[in-house]
């Protein structure tokens, strides 16, 4: 059933607030439209009913705030931390209670993720034909897309039921729930634009500084050409082809025709804006140019944090195939950095450390701290 207006929204969230359990999921037009805007909501719940929310058409999204943010019904997700990142920041929703999927298979052990593996693999159910980069934003949708759309939600919390009895028999089901609670508390906040994007450009940090102020004028061209002509920066220029423009430094068009990936179209459409950054770019005195500076690596590690880190590392390398987790899921890198900077030496200053999660100290903290103290 489509939701398109404000009255069917209401309505809408009136009945979902007397029920226990929801599946949610987000379609998106990055692909096709810049900036990208949320084209679809799909909800379902345990009965076999979906609803297709129409973004677009309603504008206003508000009353789905308290439903997200009540606790109840539980909101049930797979691979959910994009969309809930989409909804907090263009919505400024909460979140309460919400399960994913795909989280747990991890805590499962499981190495392919995929909605579509995972129903196969678990409740034997097959999707239709992946339609990811379809334009979710054009009106009206296929009735293949439709389908689509709501086989996404149909069967997660029959999935969410399975994989939460697998980990309730392996003692690993408050783990998920623990993750999942931080997952839908995290606070987003709006990007900054960062004036220095280009310089993660592949091979920009290899450029002279005049090639890399072409580059940069390059970079900053792109991003407003692809906002005039509502599509993504990459469908303007690719990354290869703004370094080969760099390189080259073409100028005039016939010179920028020769440039693999100007392709006719390119070079008629967009050719003045690209030649005209190049010549911004070299018409820079030499004071003005850009530092290719080295990438930022954070503080320094002390020799003693460092021989931490390779003694923290040698545990997991040991404990994730005893455990059967994948060794970012069992301690992700950053928690490595973190605990070999703060020398924990026993468990309390340990459940200090940012992010470790209660589960790993009671399951891990002992193991985790012999390894500190190794090293």
């Amino acid at each position: 059933m489509w939701i398109r207006s404000s009255e069917d929204l209401d309505r809408l969230t009136g009945e979902l607030a007397n029920i226990d359990e929801i599946a949610v999921d987000t379609e998106g037009d990055s692909l096709h439209h810049y900036p990208a805007r949320l084209a679809l909501i799909q909800v379902g719940d345990a009965a076999g009913h979906a609803w297709l929310v129409d973004p677009i058409a309603i504008g206003d999204l508000a009353p789905l705030g308290p439903l997200f943010a009540g606790g109840r019904p539980l909101l049930v997700l797979h691979a959910g931390d994009n969309d809930l990142v989409i909804l907090k920041r263009r919505y400024g929703f909460a979140f309460a209670a919400m399960f994913d999927t795909s989280l747990a298979a991890r805590f499962l052990g499981a190495r392919a993720l995929g909605l579509d593996v995972l129903l196969e693999t678990y409740l034997g159910v097959t999707l239709p034909p992946s339609r990811q980069k379809d334009d979710w934003s054009a009106r009206p949708l296929t009735e293949a897309q439709e389908r689509y759309a709501i086989a996404d939600v149909a069967h997660l919390i029959p999935l969410k039921d399975h994989l939460r009895e697998q980990l309730a028999q392996i003692g690993r089901l408050a783990w998920v729930e623990e993750e999942c609670a931080a997952v839908a508390a995290d606070i987003v906040t709006d990007p900054r634009p960062d004036p220095d994007a280009y310089l993660g450009v592949k091979g920009a940090r290899q450029l002279a500084p005049r090639a890399l102020a072409i580059l940069r004028e390059l970079y900053a061209a792109r991003e407003e050409l692809a906002l005039a002509a509502d599509r993504p920066p990459f469908k303007v220029l690719g990354e290869e082809v703004l370094l080969r423009l760099t390189l080259a430094a073409p100028a005039d068009d016939a010179a920028l025709a020769t440039i693999p990936g100007c392709t006719p179209r390119v070079v008629g459409r967009w050719g003045g804006a690209i030649l005209g950054a190049i010549e911004r770019a070299r018409a820079l005195p030499e004071s003005r140019l850009p530092s290719p500076s080295p990438p930022p690596h954070g503080r320094p590690l002390s020799a003693a944090a460092r021989k931490r880190i390779e003694a923290v590392r040698r545990w997991r390398e040991e404990a994730a195939p005893r455990v059967g987790l994948d060794p970012g899921v069992l301690l992700p890198n950053r928690l490595i950095r973190a605990i070999a900077e703060a020398a924990p030496g026993d468990a309390d200053s340990l459940g200090r450390v940012d992010g470790i999660r209660r589960w790993r100290v009671e399951e891990f903290g002992a193991e985790i701290l012999r390894a500190v103290a190794l090293g």
